[in-house]
């Protein structure tokens, strides 16, 4: 069997040429790894391609986001198994190979995630439950779980901190995820129409109304340095999270639901603006893009355009 390993960089060059060459030493003859580099410098892309020559790069002017770059990925691969990895993402063993084995192993689970690590080794909750009233208040980043981080509704909302086996979630973060081709084409990839953020949950959500399962599987680990590319753009980011939210709410609640709608837009559209100022007042320095590499030889890229 093989894997198609699937990567959308967003101007994190460093990140991305880190989590490459992780990924070189454990891919394996068959498996295959597309990078999609919105936005893209040519000159940064073709330098930090260098740490993984089998890669195919496809190199975009724009940026379409996501989601239509994992789709575009998927496309001009073959392997059965697809695996997204955030490029601000880096394998600490041979990860394509261990949840191809897991899912292999246990045919009823369509998406399964690691266990993702902090660099400080921390554990990021990215197994949960479906969003929903309940993550406004006890999300990853809320003042409930940053206060109180083992309360009640923080635990049941956010999956697996400490398990050792594997379970049964919800879903799992799209900073590293395994799930079979055919259910990926089966319900059309991910939705294009989640610019950044959330399409994960969606995803993952789609698979489970159509009789899918999901499973988080922490005996194999990758590390993630958070929010490398939104670095680059932590007000567009932040305002994406909150309609992606939005987005993710219209289309899951349900006619009962929607009576709320114009409430639930109203307070994301608050609390995106509120995290704005606090982003602007201690801003994150956006310090990866990488040095120049002028010993390396130019390498064609697939495509300059959209």
């Amino acid at each position: 069997m093989a894997v198609a390993v699937l990567i959308v960089n967003y101007k994190a060059y460093r990140s991305l040429a880190r989590c490459l060459s992780s990924l070189e030493r454990v891919l394996r003859p068959g498996d295959e790894v597309v990078v999609v580099d919105q936005e893209s410098d040519p000159g940064e892309f073709r330098g930090v391609m260098a740490e993984c020559p089998r890669a195919v790069a496809i190199a975009r002017t724009d940026n379409a986001g996501f989601a239509a770059g994992v789709n575009q990925a998927a496309r001009v691969t073959s392997a059965p198994y697809l695996l997204l990895l955030n490029p601000d993402a880096e394998v600490m063993s041979p990860v394509p190979a261990q949840l191809e084995a897991w899912l292999d192993a246990h045919p009823a689970i369509a998406t399964v995630g690691p266990r993702i690590l902090n660099t400080d080794n921390s554990v990021q909750p990215t197994a949960r439950r479906f969003p929903g009233w309940w993550s406004a208040l006890a999300g990853r980043s809320t003042w409930l779980t940053k206060r109180f981080p083992n309360n009640w509704l923080t635990r049941r909302n956010l999956l697996g901190g400490d398990a050792t086996d594997a379970l049964e979630v919800d879903w799992v973060s799209g900073a590293c995820f395994m799930t079979r081709r055919e259910v990926f084409e089966a319900l059309g990839g991910m939705d294009e129409t989640f610019f950044l953020y959330t399409e994960d949950a969606d995803y993952c959500r789609r698979a489970a109304d159509a009789g899918h399962r999901c499973a988080y599987v922490p005996g194999v680990a990758v590390r993630h340095s958070l929010g490398a590319c939104a670095a680059f753009a932590p007000a567009a980011s932040i305002r994406a999270f909150h309609d992606s939210a939005y987005q993710y709410y219209w289309k899951h609640s349900g006619l009962a639901g929607r009576v709320l709608a114009p409430v639930v837009r109203a307070a994301l559209s608050v609390r995106a603006e509120l995290r704005v100022r606090q982003a602007l007042r201690h801003p994150r320095p956006a310090r990866e893009i990488a040095p120049s590499r002028d010993t390396v030889p130019a390498r064609p890229l697939i495509s300059t355009e959209p």
